[in-house]
């Protein structure tokens, strides 16, 4: 499909989108990165002149979170799901659902970090309830605000995380 910058976007059948980037992070902060809600409110933005108010996170089987994005002049976009498996700092699969329902039904994503040398690929797979459902993500600018996400989260860990870093 693309590749912007480091961030390459594809799609694998006719219901999947498969994202992946690489981290010049060890594997442990990336996951800490993606799983500890006072690091994932300085990443997780989109694009610019967005703020994310509410980031809850009950990183457990069957633990749920839950995601409010802000922007001056448009309606909150909240989001939430179900941890189905977690194996720490490796992988990571949940469910999404949008409180504004813009694509039809559930989807179910895989996150999965893998360290080699001292730098961490992030292989994110979104499974879709149906080829449309994928097809509408792909057409929404969705690309874009994973980009700058990640964007963000690379300059989060050449800082060393230090706003909520822990020693753990």
């Amino acid at each position: 499909m693309t590749n912007e910058g480091n961030l390459k976007v594809t799609t694998r059948g006719d219901r999947e989108i498969v994202m992946t980037r690489a981290f010049d992070a060890p594997r442990k902060l990336v996951f800490d990165a993606f799983t500890k809600p006072e690091l994932v409110k300085q990443w997780l933005l989109g694009p610019p002149g967005w703020s994310m108010p509410v980031c809850e996170i009950d990183l457990r089987v069957r633990g749920t979170y839950r995601y409010v994005w802000r922007k001056a002049g448009v309606p909150d976009m909240g989001m939430g799901g179900v941890y189905r498996e977690i194996v720490v700092p490796e992988r990571v699969v949940a469910t999404e659902k949008f409180d504004q329902a813009w694509y039809q039904g559930e989807a179910v994503g895989t996150l999965v970090l893998i360290e080699q040398g001292g730098k961490t690929a992030v292989t994110q797979t979104m499974v879709y309830e149906s080829p449309e459902t994928r097809d509408t993500v792909l057409k929404s600018g969705m690309e874009k605000g994973v980009k700058a996400s990640y964007d963000r989260m690379a300059e989060l860990l050449a800082r060393g995380l230090e706003k909520g870093a822990s020693n753990s």
